[in-house]
């Protein structure tokens, strides 16, 4: 049976319980609601915020709700994730408001809405995020902390966009939450290797390109064969920098991939795979012939 880790906040402390979930359930989509856990704030943390202390003096207006600006997830990049392994990655949050920003949250998830049952999600590792003003702009801050993505908790139906949440804690008290303020992709990582042969080889002769073709299986917990993946072998002269396409190929149902080239001059042979949208793209070092 396949094991996943629900957390559930107990008396502001988080305790974990194991929810079963059966392989075969798994592999056909089947999914637990998302787990409960760190995301936005309590009233108790919105008296604790600094408040108007921090405000302009002779402010008199009502507190102003905090707007969110920009939130980008590992950099702007898709989350790639293995077999076996667990991705952390960081969420950076802009926030303004008149008083200041004490702190933000955040979430990774899908589904149609939070805690419905109908999707799942990765909470914050922090208690708190790391909030740095802007150095022109006290009332700006971006706000920094981390989720973890951990493929043992993943199926392979996982590999789409997921939507980030966004909350901000004003040093006033006052909360924006926005549970969609972004997307990013969670794709399944691939991984080729290649080997040209024979080394050495006459000028004029035939060099044999194989080579494999796999990517994370998160059901299985292992790397399998991607079969008919269209890959391009390169090819990278021993006295330049740059690859050039060679010609294109098909995996086989396995995932192995072959081809044959005429032998022309040294240097190096390469599989180049573009990715699909549930799986990231890879490339991998050439492997060098020596023409005599």
């Amino acid at each position: 049976m396949r094991i996943r880790a629900t957390v559930a906040a107990v008396s502001g402390a988080l305790a974990l319980s194991a929810l079963a979930v059966p392989a075969s359930q798994a592999a056909d989509g089947h999914r637990d609601a998302p787990a409960a856990g760190k995301y936005g704030f309590s009233a108790q943390e919105r008296t604790a915020a600094p408040k108007a202390g921090q405000r302009a003096l002779g402010a008199k207006a009502a507190n102003a709700v905090p707007t969110l600006g920009k939130v980008v997830v590992n950099g702007g990049k898709p989350i790639v994730v293995g077999s076996t392994n667990a991705k952390k990655v960081t969420i950076a949050i802009t926030a303004s408001s008149d008083s200041g920003i004490a702190d933000a949250s955040t979430i990774l998830w899908f589904g149609d809405a939070i805690g419905d049952g109908s999707g799942y999600a990765f909470f914050q590792n922090e208690e708190a995020a790391t909030c740095k003003a802007a150095p022109a702009n006290a009332t700006t801050s971006t706000c920094t902390l981390t989720v973890t993505v951990d493929s043992l908790e993943l199926i392979n139906t996982d590999a789409r966009t997921w939507k980030v949440g966004a909350a901000a804690l004003a040093n006033d008290g006052e909360v924006v939450v926005k549970d969609a303020s972004g997307t990013v992709k969670v794709q399944r990582q691939s991984k080729v290797t290649v080997n040209a042969a024979p080394e050495p080889v006459k000028k004029g002769g035939t060099i044999t390109v194989t080579g494999s073709l796999t990517r994370a299986d998160w059901d299985k917990n292992k790397y399998v064969g991607f079969g008919t993946q269209s890959v391009v072998l390169q090819f990278r002269k021993k006295t330049s920098t740059a690859y050039t396409n060679v010609k294109g190929v098909k995996s086989s149902s396995t995932g192995a991939l072959k081809t044959t080239v005429k032998a022309t001059e040294d240097g190096y042979y390469r599989w180049n795979y573009l990715g699909i949208a549930s799986t990231a793209p890879v490339t991998v070092a050439g492997d060098f012939v020596d023409v005599k």
